[in-house]
């Protein structure tokens, strides 16, 4: 009874989330393309502000709504909900028609730290260009702890709530376990682990499918990033008038003392990263 239960709750969540929220766009399913594009992560990390500058190319267009979270939280829901998201086949052979090319994608920073989203990647949509862009660890789990704060879910101070997270993740480290979906969703530290995030993904595309990129280099030259990334998506170099800066905040510096700490526990992750890619990226602690 229970399996009949559970079986038919899927089918209603099905045709709820596609026909009676989606509508239109969910009768259209099977008419309408999937993502060229993911930008994969990280969190706290400008994903938002990126995937609004990348969509104002007039060969871009943008999908129903940002942070989708279809391969994590919303995979039940089924392809034709994802495709209900995205542009019509029409729409886009007009853009191409207008403009000599067309694409469309996403953005979600929680994929990045998921194997089990990888896979289901790789499975529906495997010639897909993946973007990540990351954030110094510190200055994003920073970020990270101070809109928890504005959002009312966190009591601890930052040095405790950081030295907690570490403690935690050496003890998961050092017993040779990997950290898991919910590791990095609780934890400010682990999110900022990237070279076990990005590993993954090497693993299961072809590095010409990834580009990575960091916060810090594309706040200090947005022009010269965002043609790199247009460059990368296979359509032609755009100036765009004004760039967003979406879900930024002002809060206290942080204290020196545990940006230190920090930056010790950082240090040989960061260098295991630089090697996997190859570049040192511009981190100054």
């Amino acid at each position: 009874m229970e399996d009949k239960n559970i079986k038919f709750k899927r089918i209603y969540q099905k045709f709820y989330y596609q026909f009676l929220k989606r509508n239109y766009s969910g009768i259209t399913a099977k008419s309408r393309v999937l993502p060229n594009f993911l930008i994969i992560g990280g969190v706290r990390c400008g994903t938002t502000s990126l995937y609004y500058d990348i969509c104002k190319h007039p060969s871009v267009e943008k999908a129903a709504y940002d942070e989708i979270g279809f391969f994590d939280d919303n995979y039940h829901l089924g392809e034709e909900w994802y495709r209900s998201l995205f542009p019509t086949k029409k729409k886009m052979k007009d853009i191409e028609k207008k403009t000599g090319y067309s694409i469309t994608g996403e953005d979600t920073p929680f994929y990045i730290w998921n194997e089990e989203v990888i896979e289901k990647i790789a499975k529906m949509i495997p010639n897909v260009k993946l973007i990540a862009i990351l954030r110094n660890p510190i200055d994003r789990a920073y970020s990270n702890y101070q809109l928890s704060i504005r959002e009312g879910t966190e009591n601890r101070s930052f040095e405790e709530a950081i030295m907690e997270d570490i403690k935690y993740v050496n003890s998961q480290l050092q017993e040779n376990k990997k950290l898991n979906n919910d590791d990095y969703k609780k934890s400010y530290i682990a999110k900022g682990i990237y070279v076990h995030q990005i590993k993954y993904w090497f693993e299961k595309f072809n590095e010409k499918q990834i580009c990575i990129l960091t916060t810090e280099e594309f706040s200090e030259n947005p022009d010269k990033i965002l043609s790199k990334i247009f460059k990368f998506l296979e359509i032609p170099d755009f100036s765009i008038p004004n760039f967003e800066k979406q879900k930024m905040a002002k809060y206290p510096k942080m204290n020196q003392e545990i940006r230190e700490k920090m930056n010790d526990f950082f240090l040989k992750y960061n260098e295991e990263l630089f090697d996997l890619l190859d570049k040192k990226l511009a981190w100054e602690n």
